[in-house]
């Protein structure tokens, strides 16, 4: 097994850095021209391709290559809890709703006095109407009655 890790990684080596180097722009190639460096690192399978990553690729700097800002390495994160302008958020939300909440309530308070309007449109003709039945009644009492009396 050990003997078969002797070829095997050598092997993988060269050929990660044989695919590298030609995923590489031509510009980014240093010291030697693109195909040369193919050819040292085919040439020279266990010592070539460890100088095309060391030596030959040109390497980009993590994150722009600078360093975090005077303000990004003097602050810290902030729990919510202590955060001021965070909890400043909270007291905010919670007066918009309790604005929302009273909005509500006198809208439905509307509401309710608008939905008792139609009932008191609709039982005023029915009050009306009884009425004018009573009277036709009474008048129809009084009407059969009157005669006989006098």
């Amino acid at each position: 097994m050990l003997r078969a890790l002797l070829y095997i990684l050598p092997l993988a080596l060269t050929i990660y850095a044989f695919i590298d180097c030609l995923n590489t722009p031509e510009d980014e190639a240093k010291h030697l021209p693109k195909v040369a460096w193919i050819f040292i690192i085919l040439l020279f399978w266990i010592v070539g391709p460890i100088v095309w990553l060391a030596a030959g690729k040109l390497r980009h700097a993590p994150a722009g290559g600078r360093t975090p800002s005077e303000w990004h390495r003097n602050h810290r994160w902030v729990a919510p809890d202590d955060n001021p302008e965070f909890l400043k958020s909270l007291r905010d939300e919670a007066v918009a709703a309790e604005d929302r909440k009273d909005t509500e309530d006198r809208t439905s308070a509307e509401d309710r006095k608008d939905e008792s309007l139609p009932e008191d449109r609709e039982a005023d003709p029915r009050r009306r109407e009884e009425e004018l039945e009573q009277r036709e009644r009474d008048e129809r009492k009084d009407g059969e009655s009157g005669p006989e009396k006098s």
